[in-house]
């Protein structure tokens, strides 16, 4: 018998894919996994059908469709007042998740170090792992989840290559301040870092709140790689579309290696999203009131229930605390507890930590569902 071992050994099952066969098998309500349980807007999915129908179906230039590049910088320009060039410097990914993947194997080499924040989407660590390198984790100080940047400056030494920025955070719902990255700017200006900012969220920004990318930062501009998703964007997850925005010479970089993990993305799908961003505007102008709504409907719905909470600043989850109702139970222990016994799952916080609090008494909840849905899941955490 051969003998292989594993790169991962401790990598078991995710716990999204636990919570969601959970979900299937109690039939209970699923407000676990992030992704919209309504339709995607009706002229996207006319343009995907219609990009078949046209011909978009063959490979796709391996950095996207110059099309929906170019849309993407209008994005930039329109939002940022920044200028990207969409040839050099935009790559089109299948899902944000490869985009960070390929990030870390071309920029990381074995020995180096990557600083990455708790509680972080699960991504990033075995991505770190595979590259032979050290993922060194820093929590963020709950309950606002903010960074301790005296950590941050102890933790910072000659090994120190990257530093993995996610805002809007996931799972906390917390986004990063101009006076963050501030700082973070003070504490890498002569050393040879990169940022790894991850923005798949850049859009969910909510009470008049705004989002702040890596890219806007002129100190950051030649260092950074930031990560997005048209999948979160346009409620359309199951697309695996993403993108990479960086200077020439890192984009340069991470194309050596993308071009052998997944030469292009998927063709008719990048047409349709060019194709709708073009002709709806109005879709990401409205997008942070939209999900607001849906963050103020559920939080409103719970606003008598023993569960606690401070609105989620930004992405499409919204965290609560069930310390007064049954503080026995660690968090993992709450979501079963709530899938068995009131038919409705959530996801344990403590599973995006590599060492969680003990005392962590939070389960996060995904809101991006139709109003009925957010409706049921008020009434039953209200009941509990």
């Amino acid at each position: 018998m051969i003998d292989i071992h594993s790169k991962l050994p401790t990598q078991g099952v995710t716990i999204f894919s636990v919570m969601t066969a959970m979900a299937h098998r109690l039939n209970a309500l699923n407000l676990s996994q992030g992704f919209p349980d309504f339709a995607a807007p009706p002229a996207l999915l006319k343009a995907l059908s219609q990009a078949t129908l046209d011909g978009f179906n063959q490979y796709a230039p391996s950095d996207g469709l110059i099309s929906l590049r170019e849309q993407l910088a209008h994005q930039f320009l329109k939002r940022d007042q920044l200028v990207i060039d969409p040839i050099t410097e935009i790559t089109i990914t299948p899902g944000a998740t490869i985009g960070i993947f390929c990030t870390i194997q071309a920029l990381i080499h074995a020995g180096d170090e990557v600083i990455i924040f708790d509680p972080c989407y699960d991504s990033y660590g075995p991505s770190v792992q595979l590259v032979g390198a050290k993922a060194i984790h820093i929590p963020l100080l709950a309950p606002e989840f903010s960074v301790d940047w005296n950590q941050v400056k102890d933790a910072i030494n000659d090994k120190t290559r990257m530093i993995i920025v996610n805002t809007p955070h996931n799972p906390t719902g917390a986004i990063w301040s101009h006076q963050d990255w501030l700082n973070l700017i003070e504490l890498i200006r002569d050393k040879n870092i990169v940022i790894l900012s991850d923005e798949v969220y850049e859009h969910l920004i909510y009470d008049g709140q705004k989002h702040y990318s890596a890219l806007s930062f002129p100190e950051l501009r030649d260092r950074s790689i930031v990560v997005g998703s048209f999948g979160k964007t346009f409620h359309v997850t199951g697309w695996k579309t993403g993108y990479c925005i960086a200077s020439p010479e890192l984009m340069k970089l991470f194309r050596q290696v993308y071009q052998f993990v997944s030469f292009c993305g998927v063709t008719p799908i990048q047409m349709a999203l060019a194709t709708f961003m073009q002709q709806h505007s109005e879709h990401i102008d409205g997008l942070a009131d939209f999900y607001q709504e849906k963050r103020d409907l559920f939080n409103a719905g719970i606003r008598n229930s023993r569960f606690h909470f401070t609105p989620s600043q930004g992405t499409y989850f919204q965290n609560l605390n069930y310390s007064a109702i049954r503080p026995d139970l660690n968090d993992v222990e709450m979501c079963k507890f709530l899938a068995e016994h009131h038919g409705i799952v959530a996801i344990p916080v403590s599973v995006f930590y590599q060492q969680a609090p003990e005392n962590l008494r939070l389960i996060r909840f995904c809101f991006a569902k139709k109003d009925e849905t957010l409706e049921q899941a008020s009434a039953i955490l209200s009941a509990i």
